[in-house]
């Protein structure tokens, strides 16, 4: 052990850290535990916010080795090992400083500890309603597992509990039970550490105390829904996502949100196949523990209104290798070939837009353009960026040419035919423009200016395809596959998420409307079968391959990118039905 390493026991296992110089540890001894796999149970308590000991539940015993004072030396027992002096109450540990020689001894090891766990556990259960049969938290609530594993057998207590508020909409999205609250104050200290609004704070007295707004206020947080993360217990429940599933029914895969260039980290969850809610993901990287309300209420774009199938101009539907064929012919037609333009998306994955470029390079040697999409009015001091779209730093990366909207839609003229990328929004705005030419679009969304496209192929989004992007901070995030579309490769099953009970997304899952699986596919695949009729060769058509080839090329930006698992090396933290408040 170096002269700046120091241990500390903990159950009599012994573990080291860093005591003195520049990376001197700053963890509190609850952290430093859970970071080692010791299981200390808590409920006020979160890593990003400040420690207020309220809940009482990380107990633990704590002794220091006794030191004479003349030598300076530890004290040795009987058997030469150091004299170890206990703290004669328990401690909390949230709040505890590491100390070279320390000894902790947690429920595991200390009746005593086990007693009082069980004990804060009694007493907040009180007057707690027993209403998890009906309770949105149930399944992944701490409080209900806690209970399970450290609390008393049942309650001492007969008499009619404390009733508080009930159903209360402290704003548009968060909707409070105060009977079920415990105090734990993490919801206020959010409002006052991390979003700064302070917006909620605790009133009333005694056993009358819960969370709530000033009179005549609301809860309009831009980040408001971040508390209902933080909540131990079912007190503060979304408003969109009220009694519409459990936890346990639902399948949940790494991801992230699409709705500006921060790329927050999130989870997907899936239920019927259609997506139920995103819930932010921890990531020091990008967003720590925290996403805007916005992007988790953004997901009726996955479910509502997508293009499946493929499309020819007045809505008449095509099969689907007709549809590519005609594609391929549209094309092919066009005698001077730069008359073609392929227009990128900022909303595509980097392999998306890769196989465009490879596509426009082997059939007109042009390099495609592609549209920025920045509102300033978004943006934010936290974590919300001007720019709307997810993967401009892809764009960028290709080295395709940008250009405003305005100047495109003046352009589209010149051409007989263009090729758009993904980018609903903007053959939103060039609309009716889009009659002028022949047009062949991925779309991933219905909207009126699908009218004026001579081909729409349908797109699969990032929850229906793996795919790379790149944030503005040049930092790379890889998706995986959260949903099941009609044309599933082997490679697509098995990159899907195993969270399910039943382990796979076939015939056993609880799918029961087959209207929600789409026939859409990747972009980079949409452009690799058309190429292929083309004679175009090259273009890869699997994932795996065109993001082999992508690591080669750019290795500095993909280097933590893993081909074989789909996902960064470094990152999601997978833990089915798996206690976590973090």
């Amino acid at each position: 052990m170096s002269e700046n390493q120091a241990q500390i026991l903990i159950d009599g296992k012994a573990f080291s850290f860093v005591n003195s110089g520049p990376e001197k540890e700053t963890r509190k001894l609850l952290q430093f535990a859970l970071d080692q796999g010791v299981d200390i149970p808590y409920f006020c308590y979160h890593e990003g916010m400040s420690i207020p000991t309220n809940c009482r539940m990380c107990l633990v015993e704590i002794g220091n080795p006794v030191i004479d004072r003349a030598t300076g030396q530890p004290v040795l027992d009987e058997n030469g090992q150091p004299s170890i002096s206990f703290v004669h109450k328990p401690l909390t540990s949230c709040n505890l400083d590491l100390s070279p020689g320390m000894v902790v001894k947690t429920e595991a090891t200390s009746p005593k500890i086990k007693k009082a766990q069980a004990g804060v556990l009694e007493f907040m259960l009180v007057n707690h309603p027993l209403d998890c049969p009906i309770c949105d938290q149930a399944g992944e609530c701490p409080l209900q597992i806690n209970t399970y594993k450290y609390g008393p057998e049942g309650s001492r207590f007969e008499v009619e509990k404390v009733h508080k508020p009930k159903r209360i909409e402290l704003g548009a999205n968060v909707v409070l039970d105060a009977e079920r609250c415990i105090n734990c104050t993490r919801c206020t200290r959010f409002t006052e550490e991390i979003s700064k609004t302070d917006q909620l704070t605790i009133i009333s007295r005694g056993d009358k105390n819960h969370p709530a707004v000033a009179p005549g206020k609301t809860f309009d947080d831009p980040y408001s829904m971040n508390v209902i993360d933080l909540c131990p217990v079912g007190a503060l429940t979304s408003s969109s996502f009220r009694f519409k599933a459990r936890v346990w029914e639902m399948n949940y895969t790494p991801s992230l949100c699409t709705e500006c260039s921060r790329g927050c980290s999130v989870d997907v969850w899936i239920k019927d196949n259609q997506v139920l809610r995103q819930t932010p993901k921890e990531n020091r990287k990008i967003n720590d523990w925290w996403m805007c309300d916005e992007g988790r209420l953004a997901i009726e774009k996955f479910n509502v209104l997508r293009t499946s199938g493929i499309k020819l101009k007045g809505d008449i539907p095509v099969p689907f290798e007709d549809g590519l064929q005609r594609a391929a012919q549209m094309l092919l037609q066009v005698k001077d070939r730069n008359k073609v333009l392929f227009v990128a998306s900022p909303f595509a994955s980097l392999e998306s837009n890769y196989a465009l470029k490879q596509f426009a390079k082997e059939f007109n040697g042009s390099t495609p353009v592609y549209t920025q999409h920045i509102e300033e009015s978004f943006k934010d001091n936290f974590l919300r960026q001007a720019d709307r779209s997810p993967n401009q730093q892809s764009c960028e990366l290709l080295g395709f040419t940008p250009i405003s909207t305005e100047n495109l839609s003046k352009e589209l003229g010149q051409y007989e035919l263009v090729y758009f990328l993904e980018n609903d929004r903007l053959l939103q705005s060039l609309d009716q423009n889009l009659g002028s030419t022949q047009v062949i679009a991925h779309a991933t969304q219905q909207h009126s200016a699908l009218e004026y496209c001579t081909l729409v192929l349908p797109a699969a989004t990032h929850i229906e395809a793996a795919g790379t992007f790149i944030n503005f901070q040049g930092i790379a995030q890889i998706t995986r596959q959260a949903k099941e579309i009609r044309q599933m490769s082997p490679e697509m099953w098995m990159s899907m998420s195993k969270s399910r009970s039943d382990k796979a997304a076939v015939l056993m899952d609880n799918w029961k409307h087959a209207e929600n699986i789409l026939d859409c596919l990747p972009g980079y695949l949409l452009i690799s079968k058309i190429a292929g009729k083309m004679g175009i060769e090259g273009i890869a058509d699997s994932h795996k391959v065109v993001l082999g080839q992508l690591k080669e090329l750019y290795p500095d930006v993909l280097s933590h990118i893993s081909v074989s698992r789909f996902v960064p090396m470094e990152a999601f933290k997978m833990n089915p039905m798996e206690f976590s408040i973090k």
